[in-house]
């Protein structure tokens, strides 16, 4: 099996007056876990069903291998697509299921019997072959739907959020299973989900989609070390970064009527914008800016505070949770800062 390079070259997409994809060029490498990012609408099933060959863009081109399958049939371009709802009969047992994309391709028996069972062990579901999708767990269901994509050894994988209803622990196990499944089989995968942990995970790289367009592409470290716009800070992190709007001048952060002393802000002299700071970077200090502990709160090894600062909230990882309603001070922590341009949202 060769892994497959994709290309997508301005591809849009339109539901009558709706724009769902305006333009998507993206280059994908052979061999690599790819991962279509973003918020629900943003575009991204619609591109990876492009790329199967489910609906037909209004412009643009899809190249497998430097080749041109913009108008091929899903059968024709050598793609397996692992749906959210797994999409198995009800009716056959999971040896049917699998065999079935084998059976439509006319393989012989013995081939697809041999083809069934490795498939099968490689997601560990050879002990269930003969039960059916109703009598399996949601975790069960989904390696059955994993395997009948694997059985045909395609050069392309597309998964449109297939871990969306497993439970957290499963989702964590599964992940895991995923990505040593996609390096064993050399296939080049593609990933829908608006989940970012899944996402910053598994990727070799990703793309961030926002509003029917890519924003923004880099590895997982590159991405999330340096969001190229608000919109992608305030998405990416867990909890998000905040954004604060500040007036910079010369060093100085105006912030809520308050200011702070940033000297290595002053090459962007004077100007509107947003200062992303994630909450570890945001420090309670004797000096800063005057604030009200308006709830603090522990996520299970960490800590948070959400503070009233003028009428904007900032949200910082505590040592020890302060008092609601004390009055405290924040300072900025000036490497974690990131700035963008308060008209255009662009990073700085």
């Amino acid at each position: 099996m060769k892994a497959a390079s994709v290309q997508l070259s301005g591809i849009v997409k339109r539901h009558g007056a709706v724009t769902a994809l305006a333009g998507i060029d993206l280059e994908i490498r052979a061999g690599e876990f790819f991962s279509l990012l973003g918020p629900s609408g943003s575009g991204k099933t619609t591109t990876l069903r492009i790329l199967a060959g489910l609906e037909q863009a209004n412009a643009g081109a899809v190249r497998m291998n430097g080749v041109d399958v913009t108008h091929l049939e899903p059968g024709a371009r050598d793609v397996a697509m692992v749906f959210q709802s797994y999409a198995l009969y009800p009716h056959m047992t999971v040896r049917e299921n699998i065999a079935f994309p084998l059976k439509m391709m006319h393989e012989r028996s013995g081939q697809i019997d041999t083809a069934v069972k490795e498939a099968a062990a490689r997601v560990r579901i050879d002990h269930l072959l003969e039960r059916k999708p109703g009598q399996l767990s949601g975790g069960q269901q989904q390696r059955c739907a994993l395997a009948r994509a694997i059985v045909r050894k395609p050069a392309l994988f597309l998964l449109d959020e297939p871990l969306s209803n497993l439970d957290a622990k499963l989702r964590i196990e599964t992940r895991v299973e995923l990505k040593r499944l996609q390096r064993a089989l050399n296939v080049t995968a593609v990933y829908v989900t608006h989940d970012q942990e899944e996402a910053l995970s598994l990727s070799d790289r990703l793309a961030v989609f926002m509003d029917g367009r890519i924003v923004q592409i880099g590895t997982p470290e590159e991405v999330f070390s340096r969001p190229a716009t608000v919109a992608v800070a305030g998405f990416l992190g867990n909890p998000p970064m905040n954004l604060i709007p500040a007036r910079l001048e010369h060093g100085r952060a105006n912030i809520e009527g308050g200011v702070l002393d940033i000297p290595s802000l002053a090459s962007f002299g004077t100007r509107e914008v947003f200062l992303g700071v994630r909450p570890s970077a945001v420090r309670i200090a004797g000096a800063g800016l005057p604030a009200t502990v308006m709830m603090s709160e522990a996520l299970g090894e960490e800590s948070y505070a959400d503070l009233a600062v003028g009428e904007l909230l900032v949200r910082a990882k505590v040592r020890e949770r302060p008092a609601e309603r004390a009055q405290v001070r924040i300072e900025l922590d000036p490497p974690g800062l990131h700035v963008f341009d308060r008209q255009t949202g662009l990073r700085l």
